[in-house]
């Protein structure tokens, strides 16, 4: 028998801004889906943190998105837990620059697969469910798929794209499930080293003058997921300004 609690299916949400977000939307009752591909062990660490707090409130699920074929799989894993999904939060991301003249095929196959293709397929795959819970989808996108990011074209192109889906989604699924998109500008910095010199000139083009934080993004989703019933087919930005100074 299915539970009345509300659940989350968040990809790539061992670390970062997804566990922010996973963290956020299970202090509000959720349930609490973790998808990761290589990050086993903070995906765990984040499960035992939150079960902790509700037992049996969270899962871990592993997968590797770039897979068409795992992702009914991995939407069926939550059903399977708790019987029902009501927000799928595709927040899962490759991100590095790709220069003309020096991009592979490689590097296409990932930052379309994680950032556009994955999307797409895991809300095919999660619609019927999210149509039965008058549910959502809620996609990071970025600020850069409207004004591309130098050095950045198959990423700028692939975010982009996600935004389209978004909106073509909203209509699609409409009335029954709700699609929306979040634009988060600069909120955490890359993995990869980024020069202090780097980052003050971004910040002077942020209208806030500072960095957003990964609780900024968690508010948003859970206004989008929770607060907002009559928005559909938006995408948010949530960038301190930066988009009026690119």
């Amino acid at each position: 028998m299915a539970s009345s609690t509300k659940v989350v299916l968040i990809t790539g949400s061992a670390q970062r801004v997804g566990a922010t977000i996973a963290r956020s939307l299970h202090a509000t009752g959720c349930h609490i889906a973790i998808h990761y591909q290589n990050s086993a062990a903070a995906a765990n660490s984040l499960m035992q943190e939150l079960n902790q707090i509700r037992p049996d409130s969270a899962i871990t699920i592993q997968a590797n998105l770039l897979d068409t074929d795992n992702l009914p799989p991995l939407v069926d894993q939550v059903i399977k837990q708790w019987g029902r999904l009501d927000v799928l939060v595709n927040n899962a991301s490759s991100f590095y620059p790709t220069t003309i003249g020096n991009i592979v095929e490689a590097a296409w196959q990932d930052l379309v697969g994680t950032n556009f293709k994955a999307p797409l397929f895991l809300a095919q795959a999660a619609a019927p469910y999210l149509k039965q819970t008058q549910g959502c989808i809620i996609n990071m996108v970025d600020i850069h798929a409207e004004r591309p990011m130098r050095k950045h074209i198959i990423y700028s192109a692939a975010k982009a794209a996600l935004s389209s889906v978004s909106k073509s989604l909203a209509r699609e699924l409409a009335p029954e499930v709700r699609v929306n998109g979040i634009a988060p500008g600069a909120i955490l910095w890359p993995e990869q080293t980024t020069p202090d010199q780097t980052k003050q000139a971004i910040l002077e083009r942020v209208a806030l003058k500072r960095c957003g934080t990964p609780e900024d993004i968690a508010q948003a989703v859970k206004f989008l997921a929770f607060d907002a019933p009559y928005i559909t087919g938006h995408i948010l930005p949530v960038d301190g300004g930066r988009r009026l100074f690119i």
